[in-house]
Order: C-alpha cells, then sequence, then structure tokens
C-alpha cells in the first residue's frame, strides 16, 4: 500500500454523521487540509477524502469507497496527504484501481514511487507550440478531421453509436506503431469492456507498453471522480521523468462530469443548469489542462464523450467541446444506414485542417468533400419529395459522387471482425487522399456503389467490380423476370 506520510505522528478523529458517501468527522487536536486522504474501518479499508472544512474542528469529505460498517463515534486516521497514485516502470502492462491496487490478479509492482494525483498543470513557458499530425489508419478522421499530436481529440455521441467501438480500433491501430506508452482509464464504464480490452490487447502483443486505470460504474462516486487524475499523473510521469509520449485513451469523460455532479449534490451544493454542478467548467478544466505537450514529451488524448439524449447543446457537451483541437460526432441517422464508422462529416470538425499543417492538396481535397457532401445533405429533401429524375443531370452527378464518397469513407475494423466477418482494414493517408481525389474527379463512375462499400483502399474497387458468375438458378431467374 501507499507509504502515507509514515514520519509524520499520528492524527486521530472521529465520525460524528455518515450520509450515504458523505461522512463528518471531527479533529479536536489538528485539522485535516482540503484533498487529505483519511481512512477508517478495522483496517483502514473505508477511504475518505476531505472536501471541505466547516468549521475549527470538523471536516466534511467524501468516501472513495463503500460505507458499510461506519458508523458514528468510530476513530478516523489522517494519512497526511492526498490520495496518491503509483508511477515507474513496472506498471506498465498492468491493471489498476484509483488507489493504485493492482487488480489484474497479478502480483504488487514492488519498484514504485507514489505521487499525489492533484498536481498543476505545466506551465505555458514549458508547453511546445508546434503541430504534427497523428495518423490513425481510419479514412475519414484522417482525411476530414485529423488529430494533433500532443492535442485532445473528442468522440462524441449517444448511447449506442459505436464510441467504444472506434476508440477500440483506435488503440488497436495506434498502439502497434505507437512508439510511447499507452494508458487506458475507464471511468464509469462496464467491467465487461475493461476485460475484453485487457484480453483483446494482451492478444495483440501490445499490453507490455500499456497502463489501464478503471474506475467502474459500481463505484462510489468519489472514485469515479478521481480515477481520471490517477491515470494523468501516471501519464506525467511518463512524459516528464522518462520523455516518453504517450497516448492517454479516456472512456468516457461524461461519466466524469456525472461522478462530480453526484459529489456536488452529496455535499449539499445548490445545482446548476440541468443539475449539473456550479463548478462543471472549473473540475473539468483541472483534468483537461494537464494533458499538453511539453519540451519533454506529449500526452495525446482521445476522449470517448456520452452526449445524453443525443442533445450537443447539453452543458456536459458544450464545456468539453471548448477543450479539444478535433471533435469527431457520430450521428445515429448514419448509423442507420449502415454507414460505419458512423461518423457526420460536416458535424465534426479539427483545427488541424488548415493548409499550413496538412498541405495544399490535402485541404483543397476535404474542403471539397465537405462542399460536396453538404450540397448533397441540401438536395436529400427534394429527393425524397420529387425523386432523383427531377434533378438536374450536374446534380444528378454530384448525389453520384457523394453517395460514393460516403460508401467509400466507410471501413471494416479490427475490432469488429468476428460481428461482421470482413477483415479489418488500416488505411494510409496517401491511399485514403488518392480515392477521394478519383472519386471526385468522376474516375469510378463506372464502378457501382456497393464495390467501394467497406473496402480499404480504392484498388480494392476494381477486385469487387467483376460481377461473380451467375449460377444456372440465377441465371434462370433473370431471364424469366426479363
Amino acid at each position: 500500500m501507499q507509504s502515507e506520510a509514515e514520519s509524520a505522528p499520528a492524527n486521530f478523529g472521529v465520525v460524528v454523521a455518515v450520509r450515504g458517501s458523505v461522512v463528518d468527522i471531527r479533529f479536536d487536536e489538528c485539522l485535516p487540509s482540503i484533498y487529505s486522504l483519511l481512512r477508517a474501518g478495522t483496517e483502514g479499508q473505508i477511504a475518505i477524502e476531505v472536501l471541505s472544512q466547516l468549521d475549527a474542528h470538523r471536516v466534511r469529505g467524501i468516501a472513495l469507497t463503500p460505507t458499510q460498517g461506519l458508523v458514528r463515534g468510530m476513530p478516523v486516521e489522517d494519512t497526511g496527504g492526498p490520495l496518491q497514485t503509483p508511477v515507474g516502470k513496472e506498471i506498465l502492462s498492468r491493471m489498476f484501481d484509483v488507489f493504485g491496487n493492482a487488480i489484474d490478479r497479478q502480483p504488487v509492482p514492488l519498484d514504485v514511487q507514489w505521487r499525489s494525483v492533484h498536481r498543476a498543470p505545466p506551465p505555458l513557458a514549458r508547453r511546445s507550440t508546434k503541430s504534427e499530425i497523428f495518423e490513425t489508419g481510419i479514412k475519414v478522421i484522417d482525411v476530414l478531421m485529423p488529430l494533433e499530436r500532443g492535442g485532445k481529440a473528442g468522440l462524441f455521441g449517444g448511447a449506442g453509436v459505436g464510441k467504444t467501438v472506434l476508440l477500440t480500433e483506435m488503440i488497436h491501430n495506434m498502439v502497434g506503431q505507437h512508439e510511447g506508452v499507452s494508458i487506458f482509464c475507464g471511468i464509469g464504464e462496464r467491467c465487461r469492456e475493461g476485460e475484453e480490452l485487457y484480453r483483446d490487447m494482451n492478444a495483440a502483443g501490445v499490453l507490455p507498453n500499456m497502463v489501464m486505470v478503471f474506475g467502474q460504474m459500481n463505484e462510489p462516486p468519489g472514485a469515479r471522480f478521481r480515477v481520471g487524475h490517477a491515470a494523468l499523473t501516471m501519464a506525467e510521469y511518463f512524459r516528464d521523468d522518462e520523455h516518453r509520449d504517450v497516448l492517454l485513451l479516456i472512456d468516457n469523460i461524461f461519466r466524469f462530469i456525472q461522478a462530480g455532479m453526484e459529489v456536488s449534490g452529496l455535499m449539499g451544493q445548490m445545482p446548476s443548469r440541468l443539475g449539473y454542478q456550479p463548478t462543471m467548467g472549473t473540475e473539468l478544466s483541472q483534468l483537461e489542462e494537464r494533458i499538453a505537450n511539453t519540451d519533454s514529451g506529449a500526452i495525446t488524448s482521445i476522449q470517448a464523450v456520452y452526449v445524453p439524449a443525443d442533445d450537443f447543446t447539453d452543458p456536459a457537451a458544450v464545456h468539453t467541446f471548448s477543450h479539444l483541437s478535433a471533435s469527431i460526432v457520430l450521428s445515429r441517422k448514419r448509423a442507420s444506414e449502415g454507414l460505419y464508422p458512423a461518423i457526420d462529416p460536416l458535424q465534426s470538425s479539427s483545427k488541424m485542417a488548415t493548409p499550413g499543417v496538412i498541405g495544399e492538396r490535402h485541404y483543397a481535397l476535404a474542403q471539397e468533400i465537405r462542399r460536396t457532401l453538404a450540397q448533397y445533405a441540401d438536395l436529400k429533401d427534394i429527393i425524397a419529395m420529387l425523386g432523383l429524375e427531377q434533378l438536374s443531370p450536374e446534380d444528378r452527378n454530384l448525389v453520384a459522387r457523394a453517395r460514393r464518397l460516403e460508401h467509400f469513407l466507410t471501413q471494416p475494423f479490427f475490432t469488429t471482425e468476428q460481428f461482421s466477418g470482413l477483415q479489418g482494414k488500416l488505411v494510409s493517408l496517401n491511399d485514403a487522399l488518392d480515392g477521394c481525389e478519383r472519386i471526385l474527379r468522376d474516375e469510378l463512375k463506372d464502378i457501382p456503389e456497393s464495390a467501394l462499400y467497406m473496402i480499404g483502399a480504392i484498388a480494392e474497387a476494381k477486385a469487387k467490380r467483376e460481377p461473380e458468375p451467375q449460377t444456372e438458378v440465377e441465371h434462370a431467374a433473370s431471364v424469366h423476370e426479363s
């Protein structure tokens, strides 16, 4: 366990009130400071974090563990410091909870340091200002909303549109080619997903450069609220001490905001709009601002963001948008049309998509693709009412081009092979740009749309173009129909 201020004399208090996860404790001699970790129970198994000092002798804290067995009058020990997490090379390939306990049924890592989860973001003077592209191997992302090395990208979407699948695919594609360390932080997600991810990463052979930290759905709000800070402390160690690039994957940042909302409600604060905590902006900033490039290394973050009821004006989504360098919006409508990944290219954006960063050719192509898809979206109402035949020849060509682009920007994933039966594809940026350019130049108008669906590079469409020989039954049926 943690080396929690061994030299300081023990400071004991007593529980005076317990309301769910909120505990009031009286200290007669020395009042613990804010964020101090207190321990109660026969073996110190109940952890409480101090969040407010009520008067000269009482503090109010939030329990990070279940409070069964906690009673008034029970002694509480002040550990003398804040919640800490282990850092060091020994934590690689391991799985931890918010307290730094190994939860992968393997021995406790020995050669580790313990650091506070509460750390200040790097000062502006230490931050790096260069812009580099971070390739994912997913066509629609690399072409239309490129990610930034050392930036923050968000995957926005309601329930069941494929955020976790897309995040898992990015892990699969990046961790293999990513030189640095990957840290996966599960905030308030299902234990099934964590167990599957562990197995998949182990099978892919990338676990030796990966750390996983979980605060699951069944844990108290205090633990879910702090697990993101614990993962960031580990990421900062690899960035600042080991000078390595870190890929930080968070699933799901909305659950962090939700845990903060629960903590705020339990502490008796008056909620603001739609029931969110009044301090939401500050809490999110304290977490997000620590994710940064410095002169020693970069933390690149990809975050899944659940959007309640598909409402992108929800305060949680709005506050998260403002921190990101790329926003990838998943659309239920596209998912229902079978266009996977179900990314809406017109709502998604990236601040990397400028000629100075991605180059003139890439920028011009991305703009033309967006324009084509936007014009097609405008024509959909006319097509629905009057039919495709009523459009002018130019508009009909534009619709054909847009539909081919939509089909080409779908892609089979490695992580869904067992469900789709299609082999996953990793597509380089050059191949993706080349395919889009040829579609926009009408070089592939003889190829049916279906040949472009769920392929990798454009060359695969030629292979699908050749019709399969008909069986005698199919041939007889086609003759009969004609």
